[in-house]
């Protein structure tokens, strides 16, 4: 297919404008993934020097041309440079357990090693970028997954209910090291996104993870601080967040005034459904549950995609892609036979 990159597609979409031509999009693909559809391996390339790392996204980027996406996804994530974390995605003990520990633990030098850690990635993905591309994302992890990252969710729980005072803390201190990271961020590396993307997963199937009035109360300020950063470097904000968050997106849209929102999954509600309550008022960026991919037979992704492009037809700013992300269980087949779905539906 004749298709040449234009990053514009993407922006119209996060800002519910309607492209002049469908974008795909995903907010993560496994590189495996990636390399099984090149038949090249290149992922061990980002953990070398510049030149490495240079050659890696040479290749990454390429995947994302090849498939016909307008834009290459890619964040670097705040929880690996926060010392004594790794709680949002595994097990162990809590580094802050009362207001003292809150006191002695080293925020201020999370902003300089986030940097020093990632300064020389983004660097070489800008010298790569394709002509007509730019990517989407930037600082990942937001304030809620942070949190979780040095304290952990359930030992988070116990702090709401025995020390409120700590529980607001760590947002706030959170939220501000956040901030000044992604104020950082906008000046020295905005040139490469053209949207601004984090992920925090709120909820889960039936509801949200912390009470919806904790989430107004201390995530939303930082969330809007965030986001008016972005606006001020004339990037919209795409929200990625997974779970039953209804009871927060009036919020989320009115006062944090997020640009877009990205994820969905079937037995919560349907793209479609996303689509026709918001569409009004935000891009949506998803499609095709993750689920779906894996478990449907060719034909029946074929026809699952062209039912909901079909009955978002009018709607504003739509991207398109899984409702989640592409991990490395997702069949090969089944996820090229997805994007080629949409590609023959739009044209190219």
């Amino acid at each position: 297919m004749d298709f040449k990159p234009d990053y514009k597609n993407i922006v119209d979409a996060a800002q519910n404008r309607r492209p002049s031509r469908l974008p795909l999009y995903e907010h993560h693909i496994s590189d495996r993934i990636m390399e099984k559809v090149l038949g090249r391996e290149f992922s061990s390339l980002l953990a070398g020097d510049k030149s490495d790392k240079e050659e890696y996204f040479r290749h990454y980027c390429a995947f994302f041309e090849q498939m016909g996406y307008d834009c290459v996804s890619f964040e670097c994530c705040i929880g690996p440079v926060m010392p004594d974390g790794g709680l949002l995605a595994g097990h162990g003990e809590s580094v802050i357990k009362s207001y003292k520990d809150f006191e002695k633990y080293p925020w201020d030098q999370i902003v300089d090693d986030y940097f020093d850690m990632y300064g020389d990635t983004f660097a070489a993905l800008r010298k790569v970028m394709p002509k007509g591309m730019k990517a989407v994302g930037g600082v990942g992890n937001g304030v809620f997954e942070c949190v979780q990252e040095v304290v952990g969710y359930m030992n988070l729980a116990y702090i709401s209910s025995d020390d409120p005072e700590l529980h607001t803390a760590l947002f706030g201190k959170v939220g501000d090291i956040s901030l000044r990271i992604w104020q950082r961020f906008a000046r020295e590396y905005g040139d490469i996104y053209c949207v601004f993307r984090f992920g925090d997963d709120l909820g889960f199937k039936s509801n949200t993870l912390i009470s919806a009035a904790d989430i107004r109360r201390l995530l939303i300020p930082p969330y809007a601080a965030i986001i008016a950063c972005a606006h001020s470097h004339s990037k919209p904000f795409l929200l990625h967040s997974c779970g039953h968050i209804f009871d927060v997106m009036p919020d989320l849209i009115d006062r944090a005034r997020i640009d877009a929102k990205h994820s969905n999954e079937d037995q919560i509600a349907p793209f479609t459904f996303w689509v026709e309550k918001y569409g009004q008022l935000i891009g949506n960026f998803g499609g095709m549950d993750t689920d779906a991919i894996c478990r449907l037979s060719a034909p029946e992704i074929r026809d699952y995609v062209h039912a909901v492009l079909t009955q978002c037809e009018n709607a504003g700013g739509i991207a398109f892609g899984s409702g989640n992300s592409i991990p490395d269980y997702v069949p090969v087949a089944n996820y090229l036979e997805m994007v080629e779905a949409v590609r023959s539906y739009r044209g190219v």
